[in-house]
């Protein structure tokens, strides 16, 4: 994959002016989009059918951790707004897994992609929850759970991509939120690393935010970070 196609730019903002000057500022540089819960709350899905009009590829980053029934619910509700990535939180097991996958097969073009550990934790975070092992063991645990019902790749962190790359072999998709060009901070993101580092140790896409969103000039941005991929 060529680099303009690995990279997805996170519009984390609450309100649709912003993140419309940033796409509209990105031009034809940016093909791919996150949509989280902030930007989709705000302004509801009618954006992400805009997006998709314009023949742009979106990351719906919802995070699915519910009933079962209600994943299928939600899973099916992207794929109709055109959506090509959905988030389902692996911690809910394999009962949410397996409903969010078996709801995208009306949906050739959507996949489902599990999170493993969300970036921002540490070893520190899971023992107060009660779980004892390290992140990157659970991160582990996680994915071949993941892989077992068939989801379609991964939500890690840069420093988990290795490992997870043997988990999935080399057609699952493995995407990478907490990345900073070097220099920059990796903001709340405790396990981060570069866009290069990522997809050199088997990242299929990685998420960008600030280091584009927030520059004086987000196509520059984009650019740099495309460079980096590219080096």
């Amino acid at each position: 994959m060529e680099p303009t196609g690995q990279i997805i730019v996170a519009l984390d903002c609450d309100n649709r002016a912003t993140a419309d000057d940033i796409v509209e500022g990105l031009g034809d540089e940016c093909r791919f989009y996150k949509v989280g819960l902030e930007l989709l709350t705000a302004v509801g899905p009618d954006f992400i059918k805009h997006l998709v009009a314009q023949g742009k590829e979106v990351f719906l980053d919802l995070k699915l951790f519910e009933i079962p029934h209600s994943v299928a619910g939600a899973v099916r509700a992207a794929g109709a707004l055109g959506v090509s990535m959905v988030t389902v939180h692996s911690m809910g097991g394999v009962g949410i897994m397996t409903a969010a996958v078996n709801a995208a097969r009306d949906f050739p073009d959507l996949r489902v992609l599990a999170l493993t550990v969300v970036t921002s934790m540490t070893d520190g975070d899971l023992a107060d929850i009660g779980v004892g092992d390290s992140a990157q063991e659970q991160v582990l645990r996680l994915a071949q759970l993941a892989a077992r019902v068939g989801c379609h790749g991964l939500i890690a962190s840069p420093q988990d991509v290795a490992a997870l790359r043997s988990v999935l072999g080399a057609d699952g998709l493995i995407v990478t939120p907490g990345v900073a060009l070097p220099g920059e901070s990796s903001g709340e993101h405790a396990r981060s690393g570069t866009p290069r580092a990522a997809i050199a140790a088997g990242a299929s896409h990685v998420v960008v935010g600030r280091t584009v969103t927030r520059a004086t000039d987000p196509a520059a941005a984009f650019r740099l970070v495309r460079a980096d991929l590219g080096r």
